[in-house]
């Protein structure tokens, strides 16, 4: 298969990237630091094609596409993300702004760029890198939790527009909670529970997409947390987050 990672250069895609390689799948990981993509390509034998862009730009996203469209991409992975702790009148506009450029914008335009190739030869997989995130609301990290809240909602009805069509191709999102990887550095925070590794976090989102998969969520207290959230008023939903958000800083 041909495999298309975003956000490849650390955490969850470099691992997912690690896990193709070692099945003898061509990559082309994206990423914005060429150092760590050239590390990664080092490890393999398998081919490895890296493309250094900054997804945060409308017109990379483009060019991302139209240099991949005639390479008959499989799957598409948009894992690249970003996120912000703070109130919401106290961060910075242009940061905000910036994490719906990644992590909403860049994925809408790949996931219709490629879904619409992927239909007409009726095969191929997407999954985007969503969070528990996108289950619960998120003061503190108001931006990023909204916008991991798009990205899942869009998916799930991609999938069922798919199901409506009988189509072959596949969407997948994978909704894990706390990770061990640099995302957390980046976005200041430091989780108020244990994190899982990267590296099991990648195992269950291959194993998923490739089951076909429409939710992945990697742990059982994210799986319980979603599941008995639906029991709770939305009140009372925002004053659990709000101390477990409190917490994380």
């Amino acid at each position: 298969m041909k495999v298309l990672i975003t956000g490849a250069s650390s955490g969850i895609g470099r691992d997912m990237a690690r896990i193709f390689a070692k099945r003898g799948d061509e990559l082309y990981l994206v990423a914005r630091r060429e150092n760590r993509l050239l590390e990664l390509k080092n490890e393999f034998e398998t081919k490895i094609h890296i493309i250094c862009l900054d997804l945060s730009k409308r017109e990379n996203c483009y060019q991302l596409f139209e240099s991949l469209k005639d390479e008959n991409i499989d799957v598409l992975i948009n894992n690249a993300g970003l996120g912000a702790f703070g109130s919401f009148e106290q961060l910075s506009l242009d940061e905000e702004l910036n994490i719906i450029d990644v992590n909403d914008i860049a994925s809408q335009i790949l996931t219709k760029l490629f879904l619409k190739q992927f239909i007409k030869k009726d095969q191929g997989k997407i999954l985007n890198v969503c969070s528990s995130a996108s289950f619960f609301p998120g003061p503190l990290m108001a931006t990023y939790y909204a916008s991991k809240a798009y990205l899942y909602r869009l998916s799930l009805a991609i999938y069922q527009e798919l199901k409506k069509k009988k189509s072959h191709v596949n969407i997948s999102v994978l909704c894990p909670g706390p990770i061990a990887t640099e995302f957390q550095e980046k976005a200041d925070v430091k989780f108020s529970v244990k994190a899982i590794s990267s590296e099991k976090c990648a195992r269950n989102a291959v194993n998923g997409l490739l089951k076909n998969k429409l939710i992945i969520i990697p742990t059982f207290m994210m799986k319980c947390g979603k599941f008995f959230s639906r029991f709770l008023s939305e009140k009372m939903m925002l004053r659990l987050s709000y101390y477990f958000q409190k917490r994380k800083k």
